[in-house]
């Protein structure tokens, strides 16, 4: 595993996040509302909402409430309205975490977002003290054995790709964000099969975690993600593939 995007590779070979499906389509749900809210319901217009739909559909929402947050989103229909708000802090051996929170409630998501990270070996940083570690970027994983390096090379650089990285195991495709869905529409066009894509912060280097470090640092992150108020957590912790077969 490559440590550019860690904590999001660890929940897609974890699985942790998906056998919590009610918690994702709450999140979703937040996540389409705003981006409706800020950017119009028109999915063709509006490219945050699309990302957000399509991860919708990819958990197998339905369609009705997706509807129902779209519209709640442009007012069509009544609904909650969420702050957004980034926190920033540190975990297990120093790792820098950022939390990305979207809430109705400013002060209970700072108290349970602290607590959380006291009570798992972390603490609350103050504002721009990690967020400069990490930059926003489209993000494309994909296992080497079932790609073709030179179709994928030729695809997502001539569709506007930043970088090709490379393991063993995988390749990463990295993009501008505002080119993200072009080079996502070239790979499936291409008929590339990809294991995950997304616009994420990526760090600009790692924090390698062993043992016990490591371990509450995979709690930590986990217990972030169950908070209601929290949408996306990221890390530069970089914890081994064997660390994380025992953890799992």
């Amino acid at each position: 595993m490559s440590g550019h995007n860690k904590w999001s590779t660890i929940k897609h070979k974890k699985g942790a996040a998906d056998a919590r499906r009610g918690k994702i389509f709450t999140k979703l749900i937040k996540e389409i509302t705003v981006a409706a809210r800020m950017g119009g319901g028109d999915i063709g217009a509006n490219p945050r909402l699309r990302s957000a739909v399509l991860a919708a559909k990819s958990e197998n929402m339905p369609k009705d409430n997706i509807d129902r947050a779209i519209k709640k989103g442009t007012g069509e229909l009544e609904g909650v309205s969420y702050e957004e708000v980034l926190y920033e802090g540190y975990g297990p051996g120093g790792a820098a975490i950022l939390v990305e929170s979207l809430t109705d409630n400013r002060n209970r998501a700072v108290a349970e977002i602290r607590h959380i990270l006291n009570k798992g070996g972390g603490n609350m940083g103050s504002n721009g003290c990690v967020a400069w570690m990490f930059d926003l970027k489209g993000y494309i994983s994909l296992d080497r054995k079932k790609v073709d390096e030179d179709l994928l090379m030729e695809t997502v650089l001539d569709a506007g790709a930043e970088d090709v990285r490379e393991d063993a195991d995988e390749f990463e495709v990295i993009t501008e964000p505002e080119n993200f869905e072009t080079v996502k529409q070239a790979i499936e066009k291409a008929g590339i099969a990809y294991e995950m894509a997304e616009v994420t912060r990526l760090p600009q280097n790692t924090t390698v975690l062993q043992g016990k470090e490591a371990e509450q640092m995979i709690r930590l992150m986990e217990n972030l993600e169950d908070c209601d108020d929290v949408q996306k957590v990221y890390t530069n912790a970089d914890i081994a593939d064997e660390a994380m077969q025992n953890i799992a």
